[in-house]
């Protein structure tokens, strides 16, 4: 028997099935151990010696795969083809081999795509570990743990409040953060524009005025409306002749086939997808053998898939569709070995592959690499320049007309942020014609500041820097959000002042660590062990010499010696000028109460900084981290009509009810509500479908075969499969789960020990109570099942099974018991009132009748 380990149970059914009956298929289920969150699991002073612990959940799992390895004739390492592929690999040797359970036959196999031709072609061709992306990984590994956990204890004994830091994580926060200040420093400059409508051949067209007064226009030249309104009339007063007609040909060729980067850049673009999302639906249709491997710096396709491509193109859209040659693009990838193929479809000719955002992802994927194959899209540049009789104005209009689609046929790239200009149509014109003048506007226009990043242009940047790598920017993203150091309002980031505190912190006290060129020239050195040309250890070595005095530098401040260098640093933004012309640091409630000396700087508490007057305790007066006025936090939502369903046409609305705002859709019994959670940043009606729309389906349990649904109960967002139970970490995951990772989640659930989680588990779960909107579950209790809406419990007759329980029965027994319940608190009352009115004869004759009675 030969023994194939992969990472995922999708992986490992469809690769068992390919292999035949000779070989055994398990999984991993991604790594199996990793250095303990302690200090000390990585030893500096021992030439960097690591300590590893294999995942609690993963025992029983492993135990599985050393009890097969002990019978196998052949272990085969069958992981990712990556730095992290090879070091799962890596994991799962040195645990065998620690436990004896190590065949003496191991090789390593790697397959780009999970094709049945992939898979067999690889297993003729196995290789040995390949050491230098071991040590890449380690180094890595180590790096980063050293990073933060030494750091991590300087700002939560120096910085009040701060949570952690992260290599990569905080280098991308400082980029947030200097957005957010090059914003605050705008000042918006007014200019004008001067738009001439005309018409020729019965075609409308406008002209921009580009020369007035014999002076070319710049920008800002038009800066206020007396001087564009002196411009609109000498427009107005002149009469305009064609002088000069110029076109130009040119062509467009197509974008590359999609990388890791790329493609997070474009779903975000194209499909409101975050980088988390992109990568989870990316590995689904990868173990689907869907696509090919989706982490990877290169954009070249293998020659056969071009071969396959150019046939599809040709089938679909015509031989007069492909170029000349095929053609072939260069990786820019710094590191080689981790280069791989493009991302791109398996099989050219499946139009479709599963639904659901995955199905869309892979129709993006799959126009993309085909538009990579296709012929240039031919266009054509009209500039027609138009003067006055004077020579001194001077209009001109441009516009573009496609002669040729090519692969503009099947994809254009998207932009982040669209230009202001658009080429439009132009009639067909001569030099020496004169269009009919039909108006003339002067349009005001402000400069704008520079935009906030979006997930698609902080990737760009990120990979633009050399900072980090693709296939780490979803996790790093995502680090950011749960440490509340950012904010996504409208899809754009929003620096938070627990994020711009901690960044200022880092760029005062640790600048090199968060500088752009000292991150991107260690990941070029982390590159280079990838390549075998520098040792890993003496890496760390260096960064260690380095860093490891600088924290101890900084943890022998006193906290108010760190507050006191903030304060100085962060002085634009705390204290800005006020407009009365006063000192921004006086204290207004000094200035009120009539105390001299009243100074305000920034001080640390122990929930975080704060602004505070220097007059303490005289003066008690202090405002949050945030400028004056700051807001404290409303969403902004109003309850009301949110839209219309596009299925049902029936009114979405927002609402509030006892247990806070839910929204709603329909009317009556049959409507439907969800609560809205609150971790969701900017909500909006397509948020309010998905919850109204929940559960979702995941997919079928690899296993069981049994549906996996993700779904948001009373203790917050789940899965649940065959009766037992998953906790998510937020709102965005029910949506954005996969099947790999649900299936982790499941199984790390189960194994998990104690208890008193299990014995929550609903028996079964109903529909949404049509009053309270809470989820109606069977539950097994102390004295009995009973159903309860989240908000009132009632007891099963003994008669009828939990499990046969109905959800008009559900909602009958929770309407009477909470029909009950004001009837009780009235039979309470009668009681308190007997205590004041304790007299002894009454006392005396109740006795005397008991006892008359009893006789």
């Amino acid at each position: 028997m030969q023994l194939v380990i992969v990472e995922s149970p999708a992986k490992a059914k469809t690769i068992e099935k390919y292999l035949g009956k000779d070989f055994k298929v398990l999984a991993s289920y991604g790594h199996v151990r990793d250095l303990p969150p302690k200090d000390g699991s990585v030893r500096p002073d021992e030439g960097f010696a690591m300590d590893w612990e294999l995942y609690r959940d993963k025992q029983k799992r492993f135990k599985e795969i050393a009890e097969n390895a002990k019978a196998a004739d052949q272990l085969i390492l069958a992981t990712d083809p990556d730095r992290e592929g090879e070091a799962i690999s890596w994991h799962v040797r040195e645990l065998l081999q620690k436990r004896k359970a190590l065949p003496k036959d191991v090789k390593r196999v790697t397959f780009n795509a999970i094709t049945k031709q992939a898979v067999t072609e690889a297993m003729k061709a196995p290789r040995e570990l390949d050491q230098d992306l071991i040590d890449a990984y380690l180094a890595r590994r180590a790096l980063d743990y050293l990073y933060g956990f030494t750091l991590s204890p300087v700002l939560w004994r120096r910085l009040p409040g701060a949570k952690s830091a992260g290599r990569v994580q905080s280098v991308a926060l400082r980029l947030i953060v200097d957005r957010e200040i090059e914003i605050e420093h705008f000042r918006a400059d007014e200019y004008w524009s001067v738009i001439a409508k005309l018409q020729h051949d019965g075609t409308e067209f406008d002209a921009r005025l580009v020369r007035y007064d014999g002076k070319k226009l710049e920008k800002l030249t038009l800066g206020n409306e007396g001087s564009a309104m002196a411009a609109k009339a000498a427009v107005e007063g002149a009469n305009f002749t064609v002088e000069e007609v110029e076109t130009k040909p040119f062509k467009r060729n197509p974008a590359p086939p999609f990388t890791t980067s790329t493609l997070q850049q474009e779903a975000a673009r194209k499909l409101g997808f975050s980088a988390s999302h992109t990568m989870r639906c990316a590995q689904s249709l990868y173990e689907a053998g869907a696509i090919t491997y989706m982490r990877t710096d290169g954009v070249s396709m293998d020659g056969s898939a071009i071969a396959d491509c150019r046939k599809a193109v040709a089938d679909r859209y015509g031989g007069h569709a492909l170029p000349d040659a095929p053609r072939m693009y260069k990786s820019k990838a710094k590191n080689a070995q981790e280069a791989h193929e493009a991302i791109r479809p398996t099989n050219f000719n499946q139009d479709r592959a599963v639904s659901g955002d995955e199905g869309r992802l892979y129709d993006l994927i799959c126009k993309r690499a085909m538009a990579s194959q296709m012929a240039a899209a031919s266009l054509e540049r009209t500039s027609v320049t138009l003067r006055d009789a004077t020579g001194q104005h001077e209009l001109r209009a441009t516009g573009q007309v496609v002669k040729y689609p090519g692969f503009l046929a099947v994809y254009q790239e998207g932009r982040d942020d669209a230009d202001d200009d658009e080429d439009g149509l132009l009639p067909t014109i001569a030099k020496g014609d004169s269009p009919l003048k039909k108006g003339v506007d002067a349009n005001q226009h402000f400069t704008q500041p520079p935009p906030r990043f979006s997930e698609a242009s902080l990737v760009k940047r990120l990979e633009e820097l050399g900072i980090g790598r693709p296939s780490t920017y979803a996790s790093t993203i995502q680090t950011l959000r749960d440490r509340a150091y950012v904010r996504m309002e409208k899809s754009r980031f929003h620096a938070e002042e627990s994020g711009r505190l901690l960044t200022a912190f880092l760029e005062r006290f640790f600048p090199q660590y968060v500088a752009f060129d000292y991150t991107a020239g260690l990941e070029d050195e982390l590159d280079t062990v990838s390549d075998g040309r520098e040792d890993w250890k003496q890496l760390l070595e260096a960064f260690w010499r380095d860093f490891k005095p600088k924290t101890e530098e900084v943890m022998e401040k006193k906290p108010s010696e760190v507050t006191e260098v903030l304060d100085d640093f962060l002085a634009d933004y705390l204290f800005p000028e006020r407009a009365d012309g006063k000192d921004p640091r006086h204290c207004p409630l000094c200035e009120t109460e009539g105390r001299e000396g009243g100074r305000l700087a920034l001080r640390g508490g122990r929930y975080g900084a704060f602004v505070a007057c220097a007059n303490y305790p005289e003066c008690k007066y202090t405002r949050q981290f945030a400028k004056p006025g700051g807001s404290d936090g409303d969403d902004g939502a109003d309850d009301g009509v949110m839209g219309e369903d596009p299925e049902t046409g029936l009114p979405v609305e927002r609402k509030s009810g006892r247990f806070g705002p839910y929204v709603q859709l329909g009317e009556g019994k049959e409507a439907k509500r969800a609560s809205i959670p609150k971790d969701l940043d900017d909500f909006d009606l397509e948020w309010a479908l998905k919850l109204l729309s929940l559960p979702r389906i995941v997919g079928a349990h690899p296993e069981t075969g049994k549906e996996i649904e993700a779904a948001i109960g009373r203790y917050g967002p789940y899965l649940r499969h065959d009766g037992k139970y998953g906790k998510l970490q937020s709102t965005r995951e029910v949506f954005e789960v996969g099947m790999n990772r649900a299936v982790d989640i499941l199984a790390q659930a189960a194994n998990r020990k104690g208890g008193g989680r299990g014995k929550a588990e609903p028996i079964k779960t109903l529909g949404e109570h049509p009053t309270s909107g809470g989820e109606i579950k069977v539950m097994p209790g102390r004295y009995g099942p009973y159903v309860t809406d989240g908000t009132t419990n009632a007891t099963i007759p003994k008669d009828v099974k939990p499990e046969d329980v109905t959800e008009a029965q559900a909602i009958e027994l929770i309407d009477a018991r909470a029909a009950k319940g004001p009837a009780k608190k009235k039979r309470k009352a009668p009681a308190k009132k007997k205590a004041p009115a304790k007299k002894k004869p009454a006392a005396k004759k109740t006795a005397t009748a008991k006892k008359a009675a009893a006789d």
